[in-house]
């Protein structure tokens, strides 16, 4: 029987699809002088159809899409839980908090407690153990590998010491082995911030494992220059399922029950149990366990990510061929550069090409930096560098208390002063390789 609603819906979605067609078009060629940026959107039509499929649901909220996206990213990495959340970011603030929730009893993470980490890092892998009352441990980082230095944990850990979060570098994975059984040992906690490692995998236990699926808890970003977009967006994973609740619970407003958006009574006891000191048969849809967030993501958002999970495979393809390009035709640099090595027992899905100007080669970071940037190539600094020596730790320096550093940050502060990165994302095509290794090259000649 013919039905009008949804052959509009059919046609709707036919010219969006010809209307992506029309507009790739339109995009010129690169030309040397066009702007390359470090990173940005590889998409198609399928994205666009996705948005607007999700559009004309105008759900708006969480719905069949953010489901369909949890499973696939669970399903790719091997990990039973994927909480979908408004950004990598959140993702963050979520796991570390689900560390603090009273369900965990005396590993609760708390006030006052202890979380070894690396200064050199994104500001918020740090600021939820800042929020949260723990007190950050500070480890130097080696070079050119730009992970935290696993010869120092020792002489980081205390009594107070109950969790371990750290990022994989720019997509070049931490030595999890040593790390994680470092935790095992001492009964500590680990998160594994994966924003930039996505596909990433490393050799543990003689096995192949993706990195995120290791730690206690894993985060994931969905920014725009990450491996892969909802324009906002990241996720909490983990094979934990009390963590899993709970890092729900903190993202749905604090609440106790884990119906999904729109549905009801999921546990079948919705009136029939007893919470605090509210009344017998309180609603649990509206009782709360945590002092929590409201961190969702919307359908909209999922739609659009549901359709880059089908392509990530072939992005983390791009990017390793694109680092391993710019690092067999740099090396001739190295005396000069110091150019970026992957992890022991690792396969990095990267990120980024790191590199650091060496000492007395006739520029410093910044000239070379402004040079690039005037002939349009994008470039970034390795985030925060040393983020003890930002204006959002003027306080805490002048107090010298919340927060510790064990030995020195050495290599941490070489970042800060000499480091900086070009992109590798799987918008890069050879002419724009080729163009940046070029005006390397002529930079660092006309120095010598």
């Amino acid at each position: 029987m013919y039905n009008k609603k949804d052959e509009l819906h059919k046609q709707i979605l036919s010219m969006v699809r010809e209307y992506y067609y029309l507009t790739q078009e339109e995009n010129k060629k690169f030309e040397p002088g066009d702007r390359i940026s470090y990173s940005g959107r590889v998409y198609d039509w399928e994205e666009m159809v996705n948005l607007i499929d999700s559009g004309l649901e105008f759900w708006l909220t969480s719905g069949h899409y953010v489901k369909e996206f949890e499973a696939g990213l669970s399903n790719f990495l091997g990990v039973k839980y994927c909480s979908l959340v408004n950004s990598g970011s959140s993702a963050n603030l979520c796991a570390f908090m689900a560390l603090t929730s009273h369900k965990l009893g005396n590993r609760r993470v708390k006030a006052g407690d202890e979380v070894i980490t690396v200064a050199a890092a994104f500001p918020t892998t740090i600021a939820p153990i800042i929020q949260a009352g723990a007190i950050p441990v500070f480890i130097d980082v080696t070079l050119p590998e730009y992970n935290i230095d696993v010869s120092k944990l020792e002489d980081a850990l205390s009594d107070k010491t109950k969790a371990i979060f750290l990022a994989h570098t720019l997509g070049n994975p931490i030595d999890i082995q040593v790390i994680k059984d470092f935790c095992d040992e001492h009964n500590l906690w680990l998160i594994e911030d994966n924003c930039d490692a996505l596909g990433s995998k490393y050799l543990y236990n003689g096995e192949w494992h993706m990195t995120g699926t290791i730690g206690d808890l894993s985060t994931c970003s969905f920014y725009p220059p990450h491996h892969i977009t909802l324009g906002e967006g990241g996720a909490v994973c983990t094979n934990n399922t009390e963590l899993y609740r709970i890092v729900n619970s903190f993202r749905d407003w604090g609440r106790d029950c884990w119906c999904a958006s729109g549905v009801d009574d999921t546990c079948k006891q919705r009136y029939t149990q007893q919470f605090g000191q509210l009344p017998f048969g309180y609603d649990h849809k509206y009782v709360y366990s945590h002092f929590g967030y409201n961190l969702k993501v919307t359908d909209m958002q999922a739609s659009v990510g549901c359709a880059q999970l089908k392509k990530l495979p072939q992005f983390i393809k791009a990017r390793k061929d694109n680092w391993s390009y710019l690092r067999e035709k740099l090396d001739d640099l190295k005396d000069i550069l110091l150019m970026p090595e992957k992890a022991e027992n690792a396969d990095p899905s990267w990120f980024g090409f790191l590199m650091t100007v060496k000492e007395n080669v006739g520029f410093t970071r910044h000239d070379i930096v402004q040079y690039l940037e005037n002939e349009n190539i994008q470039t970034r600094l390795l985030f925060s560098g040393n983020i003890i020596r930002h204006p959002c730790f003027d306080e805490l320096r002048e107090k010298k208390s919340g927060y510790r550093v064990v030995g020195d940050l050495h290599n941490t502060d070489i970042i800060t002063e000499r480091t900086f990165w070009i992109g590798v994302y799987p918008g890069m095509t050879k002419e724009k390789l080729d163009y940046m290794i070029s005006k390397i090259y002529q930079y660092v000649r006309k120095c010598q």
